[in-house]
């Protein structure tokens, strides 16, 4: 009689099944070995060990399965299905949703690829990504600008769109606990999102895009008393480093530099910055304060814009 899968006789089936995920989701080693130590330590199988630590989704979980199936025999298709079964039975699995958002008319990037602005967002996309070939992980760029109004939300988002039109894996999170945006721009809810996460240590719900299949959306989640509390903890930095295996590119909003030092925080562990002032707007005697609190952080300043849209 043969073994099933559930009582791990299938060795070969979660060979292919995790070669497939590695492939599909681009995993580096590191976020393979992470993935190793947890199905071990918990006696889950690659896939389930993958959603668990939020590396992959279930819906990702289910198509290497399916590729898995179409390149094998009708007589596995039981062990398959089996192995299906598995994964969404496990009720120890923290699942990440896979609820797509759609990008509103004001993120002109999304709707109109050759539109003026556009091309200077992939212009900006370039100078970026020259600045990061030594990236051995994922780049971290923090947005902050000085005050509000400045286009920094605008700007995060349509980076973000950017990087993952080129096919890179991208996450954007709304790090601005004050007065967030990010929700707004994509039409999407917003009663859990980072602040949950690191206030209850618990696994981000994040977004999905409509049209964009290589973005990820966290947003801000309900406001909380202790924004610049949680985003100096050890909540927000292992969340970093989480992001760090598993995207190319993470863009964070954050809030203004000259009311709060939330900023400051996430440019410190982001450890990249890309600055942000209004033509004709913002102070020059505001952006060079700025500067001057951002040199403590010893985040790098890959460059400024200067935004009259």
């Amino acid at each position: 009689m043969n073994a099933s899968y559930e009582d791990g006789g299938l060795p070969e089936l979660e060979r292919e099944i995790s070669v497939a995920l590695i492939d599909h989701c681009r995993l580096s080693a590191e976020t393979v070995t992470s993935i190793n130590e947890a199905k071990d330590a918990m006696k889950l199988t690659f896939a389930e060990a993958a959603v668990h630590l939020g590396f992959i989704t279930m819906n990702e979980a289910q198509q290497a399965i399916a590729w898995v199936q179409s390149t094998r025999s009708k007589s596995n298709d039981s062990l398959i299905e089996a192995a299906v079964r598995r994964l969404q039975g496990n009720q120890n699995l923290i699942l990440r949703p896979d609820e797509l958002v759609k990008p509103s008319a004001s993120l002109i990037l999304a709707h109109d690829m050759d539109h003026a602005r556009s091309e200077q967002l992939r212009a900006l996309r370039t100078q970026l990504l020259l600045l990061s070939t030594q990236e051995r992980h994922g780049t971290i760029i923090a947005l902050l600008s000085p005050g509000n109004r400045e286009g920094r939300s605008q700007l995060a988002a349509e980076l973000a769109i950017s990087f993952s039109q080129l096919g890179r894996r991208t996450l954007l999170v709304d790090g601005d606990l004050r007065n967030p945006h990010q929700h707004v721009l994509f039409n999407a809810d917003n009663q859990w999102g980072l602040a949950q996460a690191m206030a209850f240590d618990e696994h981000p719900r994040v977004y999905g895009v409509e049209g964009s299949p290589n973005l990820s959306l966290l947003t801000s989640g309900a406001s909380v008393p202790n924004p610049l509390e949680l985003l100096s903890g050890g909540g927000f930095e292992r969340l970093m480093s989480k992001w760090r295996l598993k995207y190319e590119f993470v863009i964070i909003d954050t809030p203004p530099i000259s009311e709060y030092a939330d900023g400051l925080a996430i440019a410190t562990m982001a450890g990249r910055v890309l600055v942000l002032c209004r033509g004709q707007t913002t102070h020059q005697q505001q952006m060079k304060d700025m500067l001057k609190r951002l040199a403590t952080t010893q985040a790098q300043v890959l460059g400024a814009v200067i935004s009259y849209f």
